[in-house]
């Protein structure tokens, strides 16, 4: 009976720290840009993440939180969701600088930062990386992310955008 216990209750603890599936937070996030339930669900969804886990999801996770920022009802939450989320893809870039879906990531937070954040001088390096290193990403599903963000990114030309 204790054994029985013992294993639901472990089972329990641990339900919530599943992995989220990479594919679906690619998808959620695009969807994040568009609303603030978006953006809170898949900031929910990235809660158990940490910075052991897969730098892409960390990626994700900091720049959800930043979306975050957007949405905290005074000052001092926006500057901590801001900060948290920076320092988080600050990490990934980190752990993998020549991942060219973090660096992807990065650039949709700092082309949509305010200016007064100071948090977008990364974005031509950024794009410029993009574009050197797009052909020889592996991932079909980091492919399918990049290339639908460098789409619609005002960073891209029409001209850069076809080389995707």
């Amino acid at each position: 009976m204790k054994l029985k216990i013992l294993l639901i209750f472990m089972g329990w603890m641990t339900a919530g720290y599943v992995t989220p599936d990479l594919e679906t937070v690619r998808q959620d996030y695009r969807k994040a840009s568009e609303n603030e339930e978006a953006t809170k669900t898949l900031y929910d969804g990235l809660t158990a993440i940490g910075k052991n886990a897969d730098p892409v999801l960390v990626a994700y996770k900091g720049a959800v939180t930043t979306m975050m920022a957007e949405f905290a009802p005074i000052f001092k939450d926006k500057k901590s969701f801001f900060k948290e989320g920076r320092e988080l893809l600050e990490y990934a870039i980190e752990t993998q600088p020549k991942n060219v879906e973090i660096r992807c990531i990065r650039l949709s937070v700092q082309e949509n930062m305010p200016k007064i954040t100071g948090y977008h001088k990364n974005k031509d390096e950024d794009k410029q990386f993009i574009i050197d290193n797009y052909s020889a990403m592996e991932d079909d599903g980091a492919k399918e992310f990049v290339k639908g963000y460098a789409s619609e990114s005002d960073s891209f030309t029409e001209a850069e955008s076809q080389l995707f």
